[in-house]
């Protein structure tokens, strides 16, 4: 079984973007994660974007640019969003407007609440019709996303673009959830191979013990600050042409495919 990687999207402080994130990752550019956050690719009509909360923006941000790279309307492709806590910030606030004299819930703070919201704000913004999913696995939640959008890729023959995101939990949150950095990457998976296509991947096999980490220790101290940041070995293997990755996937067990160049 075997995917053709079109298009990357990538937004987290110092990785606006993957031209930025390759050179980064292959070692060309350092990393810098003082650098704020960049959201100007998000696209929504006005009312919406200002409703639009920090998990929303982000997922949006690397799902249109993994779009953009590959030249494909968002409404052609089926998708699948990833994430392991959903909006906790908006979550927080509803439950502390319980608490409060007269119950001071914003409907906004309820819309953003949802964990599908910002799949929501995507069908929006692009004006897609087409199926969609989320999948949760707290830690695991990008290799199990992965699996579920390469699964699709292969039984439905079209393309799939997976949206991996997480947000850092509210303060009060944070010594039960440890996601310190907003991170979030998007990959559109397409089965024939074609013009432009970044890599291939394939031989996907479920085995027992321990995935690898990344060698740099600023990549490695990202990579564990974030569910979604995990999936950031594939993006190196992509960045310089690594065959053999392995991801975290269930506790005691990982994933473990093929990244071949295109």
């Amino acid at each position: 079984m075997s995917v053709y990687l079109s298009g990357i999207g990538l937004c987290a402080p110092g990785l606006p973007d993957w031209p930025t994130g390759r050179a980064v990752l292959a070692g060309r550019q350092p990393y810098r994660p003082d650098e704020s956050l960049c959201f100007d690719r998000v696209r929504l009509p006005r009312n919406e974007a200002r409703r639009a909360s920090l998990t929303v923006r982000l997922a949006l941000q690397a799902a249109t640019e993994a779009l953009d790279q590959a030249g494909m309307d968002g409404r052609s492709c089926r998708a699948v969003f990833a994430c392991s806590g959903g909006n906790t910030e908006a979550l927080d606030a509803l439950c502390r407007g319980l608490i409060e004299p007269g119950r001071p819930i914003s409907p906004n703070q309820f819309n953003n609440s949802v964990y599908n919201a910002p799949l929501g704000y995507w069908t929006i913004a692009t004006g897609s019709q087409q199926p969609a999913s989320n999948v949760g696995a707290y830690d695991a939640s990008f290799s199990a996303g992965l699996l579920e959008a390469v699964a699709l890729t292969q039984m439905e023959n079209r393309p799939v673009l997976l949206v991996a995101f997480d947000t850092p939990p509210p303060l009060a949150l944070q010594p039960f959830r440890a996601v310190s950095t907003p991170f979030s990457m998007a990959l559109l998976l397409e089965t024939q191979s074609l013009t432009g296509h970044q890599a291939r991947l394939q031989s996907w096999q479920i085995r027992s013990g321990a995935a690898e980490s990344m060698l740099d220790s600023a990549m490695e101290r990202l990579r564990l600050s974030n569910p979604a940041a995990r999936g950031l070995p594939l993006l190196r293997s992509v960045a310089i042409g690594r065959t053999c990755l392995t991801l975290p996937y269930l506790p005691h067990d990982r994933l473990e495919f093929q990244v071949e160049p295109c």
